[in-house]
């Protein structure tokens, strides 16, 4: 091994997975090692496994970080999140399309001025990292100064993350709006300067179809296929008066993702914001193209949209890929552990099968890398895979320890945190093999 390696150890209780717990039995899926070893090199994990066996393969001189009574898991993913919005999340009273116009369009423009981007970038990314959610599909804004901004903070972190430029050509403040040429040369040159450097990842965003011509959702589409490994995000099915507005621009489509289909927008590692308010053909698109639905429950709440049809879009006989995003501003948290909270009270609600803590977990790591056709580099816990982890304290406040007591099975600890747990539980975050997250003692 060459001198300039870098390396890491972890120990502690880790859990990932080996299996999909929508497909077979919660508790199938889950692997616990109770005192697991994780070995690092460069970035990388070498090995994982039994601290008794794997502790042979530790490289001479490297001191193990030792995490008792904590749970390790892989770093989680969120599949949709708006990080302009940060500073007007909790906004009172107004549903979607009036909450854009009062709320999130003023606190956008703002981001041509890019020392405002960078300093809400840097805020973003560390309360990411206080959450213990390693990777992200993220919307910057229509500037591009917002995106250079955003993706300067992550590779100074080390972050794999996923962005993109807004595009918004219609319907919105003269402030927000490009053109759909200038747009997609905006795009083409973002992707230039960022796509596949580093761990930096672009998608194609246009807003949603209210706020892009047919035009531009056409380039849109262009510059998504114009390589096989571009991400592509926007929204789609979130409230009903949104459905109703894109049925009255775009009457010659049969649905409202049939507007993004005849685009070229649905294919793999294209990302679907919510998708409320879906039929049983748009799921079976969904399967065969291999796109993937992100779950907002924080956000479906607060602006009261709706309740997602987690089950439903999960059928075994074609099912779609889901991933969980905290949405923010309209979110409530950028903690994923309260997003699945939501998400099993969204469950007992819209279906008559309650969501399983495993399956929960499930969709914030390897699910999420799932949705994101990212299934290769992270979300599980295994050699090759990239070093994002995410160390969970179930004893971090006193009402967790005293209900955590209570727990004997590891699947009771995890609905206990995901029930109780916020940022507080995230002991420390590693990304690419080093820690970037360790929370104070004063926060215990």
């Amino acid at each position: 091994m060459p001198a300039s390696s870098r390396h890491a150890a972890l120990r502690g209780c880790v859990v990932t997975f080996r299996a999909n717990p929508f497909l077979t039995a919660p508790e199938d899926a889950l692997h616990v090692e109770e005192d697991g070893l994780i070995l690092i090199t460069d970035g990388k994990i070498t090995h994982s496994g039994p601290y008794t066996q794997t502790r042979a393969f530790l490289p001479e001189g490297v001191s193990v970080t030792h995490y008792p009574n904590k749970l390790i898991s892989a770093g989680f993913i969120d599949s949709h999140v708006h990080y302009p919005q940060l500073p007007v999340i909790a906004s009172w009273g107004e549903e979607l399309l009036a909450w854009l116009q009062q709320y999130v369009f003023p606190a956008e423009a703002k981001f041509s001025d890019k020392d405002v981007a960078q300093a809400v970038a840097k805020s973003f990314l560390t309360e990411l990292l206080r959450n213990g959610t390693t990777t992200a599909a993220v919307y910057c804004t229509v500037h591009p100064e917002s995106v250079d901004a955003f993706f300067e903070e992550s590779a100074r972190i080390g972050t794999r993350m996923i962005a993109g430029k807004v595009l918004m050509d219609r319907n919105a403040p003269d402030t927000l709006r490009d053109t759909a040429r200038t747009g997609y040369e905006q795009s083409r040159s973002l992707i230039e300067r960022w796509h596949g450097k580093g761990r930096q990842l672009y998608a194609v965003t246009p807003r949603f179809a209210i706020t892009s011509t047919p035009e531009q959702l056409e380039l849109a589409g262009d510059l998504y296929r114009s390589q096989n490994d571009l991400f592509m995000q926007t929204h789609l099915s979130e409230n009903r008066e949104e459905i109703a507005t894109v049925a009255r621009l775009f009457p010659n489509s049969a649905s409202y993702l049939d507007v993004y289909d005849k685009a070229g927008l649905v294919g793999p590692r294209a990302i679907f914001g919510h998708g409320i308010h879906l039929h049983e053909h748009d799921f079976q698109h969904c399967h065969d193209t291999g796109c993937a639905l992100a779950h907002c429950p924080t956000s479906n709440f607060f602006l009261g949209s709706g309740l997602f049809r987690l089950f439903d879009a999960k059928a075994t006989n074609r099912p779609v890929h889901v991933g969980l995003g905290t949405d923010v501003g309209a979110g409530t948290s950028l903690s994923l552990l309260a997003t699945m909270g939501e998400a099993y009270k969204v469950s007992l609600m819209a279906s008559p099968q309650r969501l399983h803590a495993i399956q929960a977990f499930w969709l914030a790591t390897r699910g999420g890398a799932e949705a994101l056709h990212l299934e290769d580099r992270i979300g599980t816990i295994a050699p090759g895979m990239e070093a994002d982890l995410c160390v969970l304290d179930p004893q971090a406040t006193p009402l967790l320890a005293l209900r955590t007591r209570e727990s004997k099975t590891v699947a009771d600890m995890l609905f206990v945190l995901m029930t109780l747990g916020d940022d507080r539980c995230v002991d420390a975050t590693w990304v690419n093999g080093q820690c970037v997250h360790q929370r104070p003692s004063s926060e215990a």
